[in-house]
């Protein structure tokens, strides 16, 4: 692949991961409201027991998708903190790495994507495999749960 390719791959990942992420925070928002649309019909129709556990339950809704929307809030601004135009052969946030055991993309874990065919995988520096590449430059190996990896191309 060229220089320009991979620049366009690059670029086309981030796009992706800020979508991943939009979607999500999108979807608790969207959750959230309805939780809060559910209490709010079961006050004005219910009584005793039933108006209490509908509340409840409600209630554990919208706890859970408010925890769900502040973490896809806290991996939106991780990914606005990198850098889309650095390049260079040392692995760090924001790399996309290419190597003999899948291609990779250093920046959130938003999992396999998709373009042009071929697939990459999202992934966060604190994960395992992204913790293992941190720091290591074009040619190296290091082997990952029995699999022995080599950095092709880094960018």
């Amino acid at each position: 692949m060229t220089l320009d390719q991979l620049k366009t791959i690059k670029q086309a990942l981030f796009l992706r991961c800020s979508i991943f992420i939009e979607d999500r925070i999108d979807s608790a928002q969207k959750a959230i409201k309805s939780a809060q649309e559910s209490a709010n019909q079961d006050s004005k129709s219910s009584m005793g027991d039933k108006y209490e556990t509908g509340r409840a339950m409600a209630q554990l809704e919208i706890e859970k998708n408010t925890i769900q929307l502040a973490e896809a809030i806290k991996l939106k601004k991780q990914l606005e903190t990198i850098p889309k135009e650095q390049y260079g052969n040392k692995i760090k946030n924001g790399s996309l790495i290419l190597t003999n055991n899948g291609n990779y993309f250093l920046a959130i874990s938003a999992g396999k994507i998709e373009i042009d065919g071929i697939s990459y995988f999202a992934l966060s520096s604190a994960s395992p495999l992204g913790t293992k590449m941190m720091n290591l430059e074009e040619g190296n190996s290091f082997d990952f749960n029995t699999k022995q990896f080599i950095l092709k191309t880094i960018l």
